[in-house]
């Protein structure tokens, strides 16, 4: 084939090139000119600001070089890395942090991220709005603002928390060198739950001391090795402080402290009462008994024979209750900080109330000789101790004696003291003879027989623990209790039958696998228990009584108690199995609980006793309410136990060595819990320093056991043990067994030697543990290797 001659393409043509059109710059403006450019702006980027100034080239660079150093000359803000604006001015709306809180409990905010060498101003956060359910930011939260500048200077108006509830850690500062040189600052955390360690970072790290408790915030982003950064926040106090156990607490949960300024000024406006429309009941001898050192007093009780002939031997009990609700009216800045906090907390050096202490100790306190309002229930009940009849009444009272328990107590024993020898025949011996009576009701009613000792934390005038003590327990306090017991289902019953919605005090039943463990424990020790027989308070107060003074009393008490459920706040009315009672409220404590304080607006609403009962809004917001008091009660109840730990700690710190005698409360599969008998201490007693066993947790028998030798560690155990370790930081307590183990089952199975399971991804067979997947020796061919490559091959065809 003959190949022709290629043709050459004609050239194109080539494209118009555009004339280049050249832009000559403005020039640099002066400093004034750029400073007054800013004043308009808050923040402004230097890329906008160049376009503004028709800035290109080394003239943009020298922008830039330019507001730098007026930054750093102190007469620009920078707010970001290319970002400035002008000084001290704030953004109408923004994203800042809270840094600071002052001493009147008021925080204050920094708007950006903050140039240490020129920060932007603090604001103050105004006082959340009444309309709004908004819950104040704690120190280190972001916060969306809207920035007002006033003559006190700039406020800035909460619209919207960006990351509340982040993580704060809580520890005492370590200082130390590295092997450079420069000071390494650590932060050993009070949370003995935190296995990570922490450097801090940041500025102002030099005004740290060694020893200083700080609030801080875990830094963002992965850190594989190595110590996680984290910047401080806020300094608390001093490790060697006698009280900063209580502090610490506070702060590890979140507790609020202190009240907004509003709420102090709405609490010093409070009038005491006057008579008014109220019933007047300052004829009745009411008389207060308390703890000896209780600071208020939120309820008051009288009693004597009814002289109705229609029921003889019945009795008549008065019950008057603080009329906090009208202090506390709903939506007040009062009512916010009450409902925030829930419920007071208290700690063995001081209160966190729930209310400012203008009320708490003072107007609302039902303080000897002082007309007080009150809300005041009448209960009838019969001689069997049953009641008949309840009436609420909203009055005036004045409380004719203010007595401690064991004060009390002395005198229905035979030793009256000056105060209570003239009341002993007129008041004390009514209260005790219709305590007699609601005893007798109690009886038969059958609440659970549990035991749960509490103990005292004593301490002198400086904060140092003097001693720690089991509370006795006292006629005078089951006196009080059952007469509250008997006001709280009075005030249920009554709002039910009004039809007003509440909040219950609830406690559900034990569930069946709860009881099932139970029976299944109770076998073990040869006790029978019937699961299939539903539970009641009469069956295991019956367990309970039988044992009581039997080898294992102690352990079954702590059974039964783990058996229970938590009782909780509920709109719903589920009962309260512990008390076995069907209907029950919080109605005698508003002083220190917001439930019972909801529970008296209810009673206002349904009786008509006054405009401020409750909103509707409150009644369509219970079930938020019943959850949010549940939760701040459980972190209230956290807070009091781990202060009370860190100071049983710092009192046991110079007995190491020391021996005591305590029980076996706890048992798990890494060690022993252990409460002594004297202080009611709780600590640890490791699994690996229990002998050179293997030991194995069993939950059926709440013990752990030995794998070779079957030696048992079960709870309930009285033992003997050694103080190893007394950590004042955290309040951890570390124990040694001095105690020999109880002896193997005899009837249990021999242990399997060398066998342990592993979890469920393993399995035994033949002589020893192996994998699950996994084949010996002995295996044929044809097993998982033979068959991957046997699959490899027909994936291939």
């Amino acid at each position: 084939m003959t190949k022709l001659p290629r043709i050459p393409r004609a050239a194109k043509a080539p494209h118009p090139q555009k004339p280049v059109v050249f832009r000559p710059s403005k020039g640099l403006p002066d400093d004034q000119t750029l400073l007054d450019a800013l004043a308009a702006s808050t923040e402004i980027n230097v890329g906008d600001l160049a376009k503004q100034f028709g800035l290109k080239g080394d003239d943009r660079r020298a922008l830039r070089q330019r507001l730098k150093a007026l930054s750093e000359e102190g007469r620009l803000h920078k707010s970001g890395r290319k970002s400035f604006g002008a000084l001290g001015a704030l953004p109408d709306t923004g994203v800042c942090e809270v840094v600071e809180r002052d001493i009147d409990g008021e925080l204050w905010v920094r708007w950006g991220k903050t140039d240490p060498k020129n920060p932007s101003p603090l604001a103050r956060l105004a006082p959340l709005k009444p309309s709004a359910a908004q819950t104040p930011p704690a120190m280190g939260d972001r916060i969306y603002v809207r920035f007002e500048q006033t003559s006190d200077g700039w406020v800035a108006h909460l619209i919207k928390v960006l990351d509340q509830g982040a993580p704060k850690l809580v520890g005492v500062v370590r200082i130390g060198r590295s092997r450079k040189g420069p000071k390494e600052y650590r932060l050993e955390s009070v949370n003995r739950k935190e296995k990570s360690s922490f450097t801090l970072t940041g500025g102002n790290l030099d005004t740290l001391e060694d020893g200083d408790v700080v609030i801080a915030a875990p830094v963002g982003g992965v850190h594989k090795y190595g110590p996680k950064p984290a910047r401080v926040l806020e300094v608390i106090g001093k490790e060697d402080s006698p009280k900063i156990a209580s502090v610490m607490a506070i702060h590890s949960h979140g507790l609020p402290i202190g009240f907004q300024s509003i709420t102090e000024d709405e609490a010093k406006t409070a009038e005491p009462p006057t008579l008014g429309k109220r019933t007047d009941l300052r004829d009745l001898p009411f008389v207060t008994i308390d703890p000896v050192d209780a600071k208020d007093h939120d309820d008051a009780v009288y009693a004597h024979a009814d002289d109705d002939p229609a029921n003889p031997d019945g009795h008549v009990v008065w019950v008057a209750i603080a009329d906090v609700a009208s202090y506390v009216t709903s939506g007040s800045s009062l009512d916010r900080d009450a409902r925030d906090k829930g419920n007071s907390t208290y700690f063995p050096d001081r209160v966190e109330p729930m209310l400012p202490h203008v009320l708490s100790s003072g107007l609302c306190s039902l303080q000897e000789g002082e007309n007080r309002a009150t809300l005041a229930v009448r209960m009838v009940f019969n001689a069997a101790g049953k009641k008949i009849s309840h009436k609420f009444l909203r009055g005036l009272m004045r409380s004719a004696a203010k007595l401690s328990y064991e004060q009390a107590q002395a005198a229905i024993d035979g030793n009256p003291d000056d105060k209570t020898g003239p009341i002993l025949d007129a008041l004390l011996k009514p209260l005790w003879a219709a305590h007699a009576c609601l005893t007798r009701g109690r009886n038969i009613r059958q609440p659970l027989h549990i035991t749960s000792p509490e103990r005292r934390v004593k301490l002198d005038a400086d904060g140092n623990v003097i001693s720690i003590e089991q509370r006795v327990s006292l006629d005078a306090m089951q006196l009080i209790e059952e007469m509250m017991i008997q006001a709280n289902v009075s005030a249920a019953e009554e709002l039910q039958k009004h039809k007003t919605p509440l909040v219950y005090r609830v406690h559900e039943t034990p569930s069946l696998e709860k009881v099932g463990n139970l029976a299944d424990f109770l076998q073990t020790i040869g006790l029978p228990w019937n699961k299939g027989e539903p539970p009641r308070t009469e069956r295991f107060n019956a367990l309970l009584d039988s044992q009581k003074d039997g080898p294992h009393a102690e352990i079954i008490n702590e059974v039964v108690l783990r058996t229970q459920m938590q009782a909780h706040y509920s709109p719903e009315n589920y009962g309260h199995f512990g008390l076995n009672l069907d209907n029950y409220a919080h109605f005698t404590s508003p002083i220190r609980r917001y439930a019972d304080l909801i529970v008296h607006r209810g009673l206002i609403r349904a009786l008509k006793l006054g405009d401020d009962g409750m909103t509707d809004y409150e009644i369509k917001t219970l079930s938020d309410t019943a959850e949010h008091i549940t939760a701040t009660e459980r972190r209230s109840m956290q807070a009091e136990r781990e202060a009370i730990e860190r100071y049983v700690a710092a009192f046991l710190h110079d007995k190491v060595g020391a021996t005591f005698a305590g029980r076996i409360v706890g048992v798990t599969r890494f060690g022993l819990f252990v409460k002594l008998t004297d202080t009611g201490a709780d600590g640890i007693i490791p699994v690996s320093s229990l002998g050179n066993d293997y030991f194995v947790h069993d939950d059926v028998q709440h013990a752990l056991i030995g794998e070779r030798s079957g030696e048992r560690w079960r709870l309930g155990r009285q033992i003997e043990v050694e103080l190893i370790e007394a950590m004042p930081i955290t309040g951890g307590l570390v124990f040694k067994m001095l105690s020999e183990p109880e002896a193997a089952d005899p009837n249990a199975p021999k242990p399997r030697l060398g066998v342990r399971g592993r979890g469920p991804g393993y399995q035994t067979r033949g002589k020893g543990p192996q994998k699950a997947g996994f084949r010996d020796k002995t295996m044929k061919s044809g097993g998982p290797k033979h068959g991957v490559k046997n699959m490899k091959k027909k994936k291939n065809r």
